[in-house]
């Protein structure tokens, strides 16, 4: 979600959950155990613990979590989608979901290679998804090899301080060595990446120009907003318990939630004051926003959803260690029918022609202030029990 959240309250109201915080006495921080698991596995004895502990800190649509793996063959880790945790309104394809499957593989492999561990990891073992559906076969199966001649990868320094950083960014551009550097970091996978800054001022108000429409689509299609609504986590309660989703934790919407005032039952109409202000507000941090990044790849197959997923990530590991910010821009690159103008536009302006080719990321890319990291479920919740 963006910087403020403009919500709808029961009777017709709208207020601004800023980020600060607005209410004397309380605060916006995120409940300790909510956020504990990026503290690290510690002195984990089990590699595979310690591994799948750097792992579930990887971005996720949504911040989802869709993970879960088994563990009951020594040595081997098998990976599985957590089909109760899709996005059938956004991403009807899931693939965004196997973009996620893939930003968790390329974690655990970064975190084996620091135990001197070779992660054979071998994808759909039992077959691959079809374009459309998912189903309850593996993602993907990971063999952990002792292997002497494994060197460690210096993009995994920035695991624990990697963000998805939706607030305004400063104006400056993007240093070059910033974007050689992530341009450079995507080259083990099959994906062309892509940039754009001020000095390209034509292009940079087209892409904006795309965003903003795509960011209105979703807000004023009922079913997608829903979506999203329907995982916030609203006040400590309730993102300890999930520690999943969009947290909101402004004292403010605490407060109206405390009474029943906060509504969540139903998306607000696309000419509610909750909506414009939102998508003004959206509207403003993208015109400020001084770079886009994409990347690019031929065809769309599920591995290559998967290998976008793992290039993805590492882009933004080589931005952090860079000193800049990321934002997905999803909205643009999603298969439902209301979106088909801005995807086939993304697709035009990045000289990437659907079906030959799919654009597999959009992203603002600045430099912006520090921020906390989000909520992760911990490492038991993704381990299927015996």
């Amino acid at each position: 979600m963006d910087r403020r959240i403009f919500l709808r309250t029961v009777g017709g109201g709208v207020i601004a959950a800023a980020t600060a915080t607005t209410v004397a006495g309380c605060s916006s921080a995120l409940p300790p155990e909510a956020i504990a698991a990026w503290n690290g596995p510690g002195n984990e004895p089990d590699a595979r613990r310690w591994i799948l502990a750097h792992a579930i800190l990887a971005p996720h649509s949504h911040n989802l979590q869709s993970w879960l793996v088994d563990l009951s063959v020594p040595e081997e880790i098998t990976l599985f989608l957590d089909r109760s945790r899709l996005l059938p309104e956004t991403d009807p394809f899931s693939r965004q979901m196997m973009m996620s499957q893939g930003t968790f593989l390329e974690l655990l492999d970064l975190a084996a290679k620091q135990k001197g561990l070779r992660a054979e990891i071998s994808l759909f073992p039992q077959g691959v998804f079809p374009p459309t559906t998912v189903d309850a076969r593996p993602t993907a199966r990971i063999r952990l090899v002792p292997d002497a001649s494994v060197q460690p990868d210096p993009l995994f320094a920035q695991v624990f301080r990697r963000r998805t950083h939706r607030e305004a960014y400063e104006a400056r551009e993007p240093d070059a060595s910033a974007l050689q550097a992530i341009g450079a970091s995507v080259q083990p996978h099959a994906v062309r990446a892509g940039f754009v800054g001020t000095a390209q001022a034509d292009l940079m108000q087209q892409h904006r120009r795309i965003a903003m429409e795509a960011w209105r689509i979703e807000l004023v299609t009922p079913r997608t907003v829903m979506e999203s609504i329907q995982v916030l986590r609203v006040g400590p309660a309730e993102i300890a318990q999930h520690r999943d989703g969009i947290s909101l934790n402004d004292p403010m919407v605490r407060a109206l939630a405390a009474v029943g005032l906060f509504d969540r039952s139903k998306a607000p109409a696309p000419d509610d004051a909750s909506t414009t202000m939102q998508i003004k507000d959206f509207n403003a941090n993208i015109a400020a926003t001084p770079a886009f990044f994409w990347l690019v790849t031929e065809g769309n197959d599920r591995v290559t959803q998967v290998q976008s997923g793992r290039a993805y990530v590492r882009a933004q590991l080589a931005a952090t260690a860079a000193g800049l910010s990321m934002q997905p821009l999803s909205q643009a690159l999603q298969e439902y029918p209301e979106q088909a103008g801005t995807y086939a536009a993304i697709h035009q302006l990045v000289e990437a022609p659907a079906p030959r080719f799919t654009v597999q990321m959009w992203a603002r890319l600045g430099y912006a202030p520090a921020i906390g990291p989000s909520p992760r479920r911990g490492l038991d919740a993704h381990i299927l029990k015996a």
